[in-house]
């Protein structure tokens, strides 16, 4: 018998319905693909494992043909190719279990393959967020939140910007057609506070920002 372990939300991705008045303005969820060659880094790994092949296969060449040398390393391809549908694993069901909303007062996420939680970010809690695309369209949105909350990485992961240790910042990762959900974000926020929300990233990877008037 097929069972959803999601079928007690009362709205897809909530934990309970929404107040009076607030409004839903987009749901999603990262791109598999995008999520595991991003975010778990899969074209490192398989570079990783190529370099490996590579190196033995040389190696080796040098006492025996190049076709035996080849087959002889070809473990490292092998342990590489299932390293990689592990990490493509991962990422489906991270994308699977993950739903971000963005309402008229805050951003939601509801996160974790294995745990599942819930977590909530009024605007008023939000100073700035930066956007980075990439050329296919998919992009991630990182909150900086005000004050002295702090989140855990490990606990947000993957869905946090990348290297941000000491200050965690939770991101909608890898999301199909960011710069239009960033405007969103921009337009909901700049309505409650009077400050830029979307902010260019210091390092992007292509695109552009978006930013409340």
């Amino acid at each position: 018998m097929d069972h959803d372990d999601f079928d007690q939300e009362p709205i897809k991705g909530l934990p309970q319905t929404l107040p009076e008045g607030e409004r839903i303005l987009w749901q999603g969820a990262p791109s598999a693909w995008a999520l595991t060659r991003d975010a778990l880094r899969l074209r490192w790994v398989a570079g990783y494992f190529a370099l490996l092949f590579g190196w033995r296969t040389v190696s080796l060449a040098a006492e025996m043909s190049w076709a035996r040398a080849a087959t002889e390393s070809s473990f490292f391809l092998v342990l590489g190719a299932g390293c990689c549908a592990l990490l493509a694993a991962i990422g489906w069901a991270q994308a699977r279990s993950t739903v971000y909303t963005v309402t008229d007062r805050r951003v939601i996420m509801r996160i974790g393959a294995a745990l599942t939680m819930t977590m909530q970010f009024p605007y008023k809690w939000v100073g700035a967020a930066d956007l980075v695309t990439r050329p296919d369209g998919t992009g991630t949105i990182a909150l900086r939140t005000l004050g002295e909350t702090r989140f855990s990485y490990l606990l947000l992961w993957p869905h946090a910007r990348p290297w941000r240790f000491a200050r965690t910042q939770p991101a909608l990762r890898c999301i199909p057609e960011a710069a239009k959900v960033a405007r969103l974000v921009a337009e909901a926020a700049g309505a409650s506070a009077p400050m830029p929300v979307i902010a260019r990233d210091a390092r992007p990877v292509s695109g552009h920002a978006v930013a409340a008037e």
